[in-house]
């Protein structure tokens, strides 16, 4: 079973390189978003409204029959998303079952992987990180404007008023929190409970995006109503988000062109200790309101020396430097390496299990 976790991986891989994202008629995460958007409607109506703009809430009266509602609607769909994704992985099999027993193992793992591909979404990730990054850059028609608008396609936060900095920070702190998100917690979930789990964790890390919001949101306290999805995704992110973080402590530095950045850096973040940033890597990571996004994102300031911040929220390792233009491709370079470690790790976890089968 670990060979074929192993090949369905490989070929998911290939698939979001080589074919990118399904249209969105087709795409599962899409099917999902519409139905949080249509439950969410309906548990709305029982959701406190409040006449103040939108603003941080750090605690707010217990809304039972919101919660419960919230919390009745998640997991109706999250039953749903897991019955239909263990019916077709039980399809796929049943279909291949059959036949000769490598051959069958071939096709059911181009199967099961082509399954797989819509819950990861790395090439697009990628590809919208550094198109901030092309957006911003005057000599190929870009302009602090162009940044804000293509960043806007990856966060939620206002950008109207951010500068090219925080706009670069802001993407870099996308790429590390989704690279989490949007590969490495899919793939441990595959791994463990197979499409089901990674289908479940996709629709959990939906959800909280749509109603996980600490406060007021389009004039209703969402608090409690989100409470129950936000905390589902906490827990299935938790382990998750601490082994990207270690991955990307634990991967060589890469160089800063001087010619690009002329300002020195300092000599522990130039050629950093891993156990002493690991050592300030819990420290960092609970300066963020989110109990697992600060680890990947924190993890991503200290390997590359960079200060990152989401003004009046949070700073990440304060000591470094801002972002720069080349910044983006190295935070770019660093996650890359992080999916390559991890799904060769899985593979040769996959390999060793085949080996003792046999």
């Amino acid at each position: 079973m670990m060979l074929l976790t192993g090949l369905s991986l490989l070929i998911a891989m290939a698939a979001d390189h080589w074919l990118g994202e399904p249209r969105a008629h087709w795409h599962p995460v899409v099917w999902m978003g519409r139905y949080l958007g249509w439950a969410g409607r309906r548990v709305a109506p029982f959701v406190r409204a409040q006449s103040q703009a939108p603003q941080p809430v750090v605690a707010s009266d217990p809304d039972f029959k919101a919660f419960a509602l919230g919390a009745i609607a998640w997991l109706t769909g999250a039953a749903v998303i897991c019955i239909a994704s263990w019916l077709l992985q039980a399809g796929l099999l049943l279909v291949c079952a059959p036949l000769e027993p490598i051959a069958g193992l071939l096709v059911a793992s181009m199967l099961l992987g082509l399954a797989l591909k819509p819950m990861l979404a790395w090439s697009m990730l990628r590809s919208e990180v550094l198109a901030v990054e092309q957006s911003l850059a005057p000599g190929h028609g870009g302009s602090l404007a162009a940044g804000r608008e293509r960043l806007s396609w990856l966060v939620s936060r206002d950008v109207a008023q951010l500068s090219e900095t925080q706009v670069r920070e802001s993407a870099i702190e996308s790429l590390a929190e989704n690279l989490n998100d949007s590969v490495v917690a899919p793939i441990f979930w595959f791994v463990l409970l197979g499409l089901p789990g990674a289908a479940l964790y996709r629709f959990a890390n939906t959800a909280d995006a749509m109603w996980g919001y600490r406060g007021v949101y389009r004039g209703q306290d969402w608090e409690w109503a989100g409470k129950w999805a936000a905390r589902a995704d906490d827990v299935l992110s938790w382990l998750p988000a601490r082994i990207t973080a270690f991955i990307l402590l634990c991967l060589p530095w890469p160089r800063t062109n001087s010619a690009v950045c002329p300002e020195p850096l300092n000599p522990q973040q130039s050629s950093p200790a891993t156990a002493s940033l690991m050592a300030r890597l819990r420290d960092e990571a609970q300066r963020t309101p989110s109990p697992n996004s600060g680890w990947p994102m924190a993890a991503m300031a200290l390997s590359l020396g960079l200060c990152l911040h989401k003004p009046g929220v949070y700073v990440l390792n304060a000591a470094g430097r801002a972002p720069q233009t080349q910044d983006t491709q190295r935070a770019v370079a660093q996650a890359s390496k992080v999916v390559l470690v991890f799904v060769c790790l899985l593979q040769a976890v996959a390999f060793v299990a085949a080996i003792r089968r046999f």
